[in-house]
């Protein structure tokens, strides 16, 4: 598949003969599936989890070691300490450990997969901008701006995910400041980043290397040879 090479607003000339890349039909034009991708991205962010999640249970509540009455007489319900769980300031009746793993297994093909298909429904959408490059000369926020005002591109519909061949030093503090701005090279997109971008500004080298990571397929491992009877 062919798709446009977007070019600067000012120039008219340049946007009537625009410039198109050759991407696979592997990678681009797949049918969407939803339920692969959700739960591809599901699982992403559950094993993004570090599961240090930790209550307190009853015996672990500071206090509570004195009976707060005596067992009979008074004519409440009797109670052996005020840390029980149905107290206020209690300790926790199922408290959660330190110990919690929450990780999910994700095979290798389901993730590229989901990785096509959720490119090829971006540019279904036409969320996906292709660039020639995207480089900064000063480490400003302003140039940054500017920048992305060429393309028609504005933080009214964060957030913007940038992905060039290399993030270079003054594009990462021009992005910095902004949390409308994602920046990743292709080594390190995911799922969830694609999925929560409102629009993807992407760079032809780095197209055309997460289109070659998304192509390859699993190697294959070698059959033994067969000795001859």
């Amino acid at each position: 598949m062919e798709l446009a090479i977007a070019t600067h607003q000012s120039t008219e000339a340049a946007a009537k003969t625009a410039a198109t890349v050759q991407l696979s039909d592997h990678t681009f034009d797949r049918v969407f599936n939803e339920a692969l991708v959700h739960q591809v991205v599901v699982g992403f962010l559950a094993n993004a989890r570090q599961g240090t999640r930790k209550h307190k249970n009853r015996a672990e509540v500071s206090g509570g070691g004195k009976k707060p009455w005596r067992q009979k007489g008074t004519g409440r319900a009797r109670a052996g300490t005020i840390r029980s769980p149905i107290w206020r300031g209690g300790g926790v009746t199922f408290a959660a450990r330190t110990t919690q793993n929450h990780s999910a297994k994700i095979g290798r093909k389901m993730y590229r997969a989901a990785m096509r298909s959720i490119l090829s429904e971006l540019v279904r959408q036409q969320r996906l901008l292709a660039v020639e490059s995207f480089e900064l000369d000063t480490p400003k926020t302003r140039a940054l701006l500017a920048k992305l005002k060429e393309y028609q591109l504005d933080l009214s519909t964060p957030p913007i995910l940038i992905v060039p061949e290399q993030v270079s030093e003054n594009l990462y503090l021009a992005a910095r400041n902004l949390h409308q701005i994602r920046l990743c090279d292709p080594a390190s997109i995911d799922p969830v980043s694609l999925v929560g971008a409102a629009k993807v500004l992407i760079t032809v080298p780095a197209l055309k290397q997460l289109d070659q990571q998304l192509s390859k397929q699993p190697e294959q491992p070698e059959q033994p040879e067969e000795n001859p009877a």
